[in-house]
């Protein structure tokens, strides 16, 4: 546990010192976020968006990016000394299944998202340039969660959902289809909930400390390892996306971070688990899902505004009080599921 710890300060140390020079860089290349009139998966106007929203034009984009390659990046340099350094790696999965099906989903994610950055920082939206409509991302996103579902169950083995309280299932390979629904499902609603400063960050830090306690009770090292490292960089990350942010994820960081998520808790075998301990991700993207549905099907909204913490802030809350709130309804969430996996 120690190495753990010293490789989450070590992370935070590294990412802490690279980050202003990164936020300077972003700047310099004019990759902010700019804000004109922005429009919703029907190509509708959000003028409530706008109207919260205006005031932040100029934060830096794509903090996720340095994140995604410092965690890369330290943990190929420092795990395979892990053993030289007399550390026992215990593992559930073979050690290279485990890191490919990882660090494929960490990165290509990331990839997709920092695509989907570059479109809109070179303005490609306003051509309908391929990759930016919404159904061309949700393709990409099926077809990556496809890989990732097959990795699971082909390489690793895994085809059971534990339900507590009730049983556990053998789903064959209908695993693929469901790993590749639940990994879709938390890289949107991670992206979903990347919309208040600090929100998306300090809700993931929670779930993810969560995710390494578990992953430390099963002795597997490499996930373990992993989760150290982004944890150290996503909590340098956090001191400034706080309120008032420096630096905002992107979608290369909320894509990536949501699905890699998704995949930890699959790992782990504890899809429940991961449902509550990414309970405030799951209400938001719900939120948004069923006013999309119902703006397509009614022909009306379903609420106010969505997804719901813009609800909340048109209901007069202020932004700290919702992030604030969100953290610790996430702790408690984090709790109840971490008692829920060891049952």
């Amino acid at each position: 546990m120690a190495l753990l710890l010293g490789l989450l300060i070590f992370s935070f140390v590294i990412t802490a010192i690279l980050l202003v020079p990164f936020i300077n860089l972003l700047y310099k290349l004019k990759f902010t976020r700019q804000f004109q009139v922005t429009r919703d998966a029907f190509n509708r106007k959000t003028p409530i968006f706008d109207r919260f929203h205006q005031h932040k034009r100029g934060t830096p984009v794509g903090g996720g990016f340095l994140m995604i390659a410092i965690v890369s990046l330290l943990f190929f340099l420092l795990f395979p000394l892990a053993k030289y350094l007399g550390v026992s790696v215990t593992h559930v999965y073979p050690i290279n299944a485990e890191v490919h099906v990882l660090f494929f989903t960490f990165l290509s994610f990331g990839l997709l998202g920092m695509y989907d950055d570059m479109m809109k920082f070179f303005h490609f939206d306003k051509s309908g340039f391929f990759g930016l409509r919404l159904r061309h991302k949700f393709l990409i996103q099926w077809i990556l969660g496809l890989i990732i579902g097959l990795m699971l169950y082909i390489n690793l083995g895994i085809d059971l959902l534990y339900i507590p309280f009730v049983s556990t299932l053998h789903l064959n390979w209908l695993y693929v289809p469901f790993a590749a629904t639940v990994v879709v499902a938390f890289a949107n609603a991670v992206n979903v909930t990347d919309g208040l400063d600090g929100l998306a960050g300090s809700v993931l830090m929670v779930a993810l400390f969560a995710f390494w306690f578990l992953s430390a009770s099963i002795l597997d090292t490499p996930l373990s390892f992993f989760l150290a490292l982004w944890l150290g960089s996503l909590i340098a990350f956090l001191y400034f996306n706080i309120n008032p942010a420096r630096l905002w994820l992107g979608d290369v960081g909320a894509l990536a971070f949501g699905a890699t998520f998704a995949v930890v808790g699959l790992l782990l075998g504890k899809v429940m688990a991961l449902l509550i301990i990414g309970g405030i991700f799951v209400a938001e993207v719900l939120s948004s899902l069923l006013q999309l549905l119902s703006k397509r099907f009614r022909r009306k909204k379903l609420f106010p505004v969505s997804p719901l913490h813009l609800w909340l802030q048109l209901s007069g809350w202020e932004e700290p009080k919702i992030v604030s709130r969100a953290t610790f309804a996430s702790i408690m969430l984090a709790i109840f599921g971490v008692w829920l996996a060891l049952i």
